[in-house]
């Protein structure tokens, strides 16, 4: 008898929206609540503050093996070799299990070292790599997480290929395979090949899918296609019955970048409703504010920012390397900066030498 079993999977950038905590916000996409399974705060992985988004994995474990025929059972190790397994048995069952059980408990290490050890047993068990790419992620190291999804979606392309029989399973999750490893690309300088991903996942799922569709917009925006990233923001913002979610950032600033100022408005408005203190949404409704031509009111919500955060979009890297804000934004944002004089702030504060020690 198989069972189904949810799994880690990559989160999403959709903004810096939150405080300096490294923190993270863990949702299913399936239910949108808070997943038990407790991401360590000092992770590697804080250095970004993702905000982040869990996806539901589904593998196979079963009694018995329903691989190819013709090729031994995966008991026999050096059949593993050559098999490619859908679903765990015997030892490797066993172990897969305790992996699981060690991230419902929050310990990611002891998972990722029983999911390293699933594939030095047994190679060419998808799911083996896809849980150890999970845990990978959950601990910060995205490159080698980066060729854990690959190997795993090697092999599900590879097994899916044969021809289709009664009784052998088949590799049913490769969208979200595709989708981890793109979402994961988009927050490892990677967004071309991330948007060959989340195209390729859109493609797998033929149907409309909210979290594809709020990946794939922030993939679309990186490459510069900010009219289809706003069309994707929009029919992501439909399908989640318009709660308001940190996404919805990412939507008034291509609204704006596109010269929609009264849909970014509209937006920016309901995500500062929900999330008042973050200061990028005070950044954000201030810029907005100022393209408006509300200096006045412009300066005195961007002010609400404490010092040391505020300064920070004054930096050029920090606006489009860690944020990524569209160039109408930062064009505007330093109309504003200027006006309340941080640029000349931050400028001093760089220029000032510590004190020679005697």
């Amino acid at each position: 008898m198989s069972y189904l079993v949810k799994f880690l999977s990559i989160f999403a950038i959709f903004s810096n929206l939150y405080t300096e905590s490294c923190s993270f916000q863990i949702f299913s996409s399936a239910t949108t609540k808070k997943n038990p399974v407790g991401i360590p705060q000092h992770n590697n992985i804080c250095r970004k503050k993702f905000v982040s988004s869990l996806l539901p994995f589904t593998a196979l474990v079963s009694n018995t093996l329903t691989v190819n025929p013709q090729i031994c059972l995966a008991d026999d190790p050096s059949s593993q070799e050559q098999t490619i397994q859908v679903l765990a048995t015997g030892e490797i069952k066993k172990l897969f299990n305790e992996g699981r059980a060690f991230e419902q408990q929050g310990n990611i290490a002891a998972a990722q070292r029983i999911y390293g050890k699933i594939t030095k047993l047994a190679p060419r068990f998808i799911y083996g790599w896809a849980s150890l790419g999970n845990t990978q992620v959950a601990l910060g190291a995205l490159s080698p997480a980066e060729n854990s999804y690959s190997t795993a979606i090697d092999l599900c392309v590879e097994i899916n290929k044969e021809e289709e029989k009664f009784g052998v399973p088949r590799c049913n999750d490769l969208y979200l395979l595709y989708l981890n490893r793109g979402s994961l690309r988009l927050n490892n300088s990677m967004p071309k090949e991330a948007l060959k991903d989340l195209e390729m996942a859109d493609n797998l799922r033929g149907k409309p899918d909210a979290v594809i569709l709020q990946n794939r917009a922030r993939a679309r925006e990186l490459n510069g296609y900010y009219a289809a990233a706003d069309r994707d923001y929009s029919v992501a913002i439909s399908m989640t019955s318009n709660e308001v979610a940190p996404f919805w950032l990412r939507s008034a600033l291509v609204k704006f970048q596109l010269g929609d100022l009264l849909g970014a408005f509209d937006l920016i408005r309901r995500v500062e409703n929900k999330f008042p203190e973050a200061p990028e949404v005070r950044a954000a409704l201030a810029t907005l504010l100022t393209a408006k031509g509300d200096q006045e009111t412009a300066r005195k919500k961007f002010l609400e920012i404490p010092d040391r955060a505020r300064l920070k979009y004054v930096d050029s890297n920090y606006l489009q390397n860690v944020i990524s804000w569209p160039p109408k934004m930062i064009e505007t944002l330093a109309i504003l900066t200027k006006a309340v004089g941080d640029n000349e702030r931050s400028l001093e504060s760089s220029t000032v030498q510590p004190s020679a020690s005697i």
